[in-house]
């Protein structure tokens, strides 16, 4: 169930806009697994096996959300967000604020479900489903959209407005950040 994220986007951070637009990818993957995860504990027979793969499946989510999500997010904050408010197009600006809201939005709704997460990773298994499912499907709400506006709205924007000296630095900065984060530039540690 979990081996859905062992992928790394292609792109480098020789490529920011590029490699934003793959995390993208790495993002629906992980809600799909949440989503799969759900769906498993509602069905599961209570096995081992069964224990095990939602543990997997658990971490999997955990892992990702917990470091290459707010990164992500970062990257965007640090990067693409400040660039478009400068460019004072109404649409932009507009775009950049519910962006943002979302930023927020979504990490308080990983601050709901993570402790929910948390216990199936542990235990294989939820004590309260009904709260599992609901913190899971607000967050992947949260995601509706998003990255749609993102990837055809506010990333092409952005990307126009620079050139290939700032989105060399970009790329600099995003790959510096995570190696002082983890030690690790490697396209996977996004």
């Amino acid at each position: 169930m979990s081996n859905l994220l062992n992928r790394a986007p292609a792109a480098g951070f020789d490529q920011p806009f590029e490699m934003l637009s793959a995390c993208h990818e790495r993002v629906q993957r992980s809600l799909h697994l949440l989503m799969r995860l759900v769906e498993h504990l509602k069905a599961a027979d209570d096995t081992p096996k069964s224990r095990e793969m939602a543990a997997d499946a658990a971490r999997d989510v955990l892992r990702y959300f917990d470091i290459a999500a707010p990164a992500h997010h970062e990257d965007e904050e640090r990067h693409v967000f400040p660039l478009l408010l400068a460019s004072l197009d109404q649409r932009l600006t507009t775009a950049v604020a519910r962006l943002h809201a979302d930023h927020l939005a979504m990490e308080a709704a990983w601050a709901v479900l993570r402790p929910l997460l948390q216990e199936v990773a542990s235990a294989g298994a939820s004590a309260n489903l009904p709260a599992l499912q609901s913190a899971a499907d607000r967050f992947g709400a949260l995601y509706a959209g998003h990255i749609e506006l993102e990837n055809d709205v506010v990333f092409p924007a952005a990307r126009s407005a620079m050139d290939a000296a700032a989105v060399r630095a970009m790329g600099d900065e995003m790959a510096a950040r995570r190696q002082a984060a983890t030690g690790s530039t490697a396209p996977g540690s996004r």
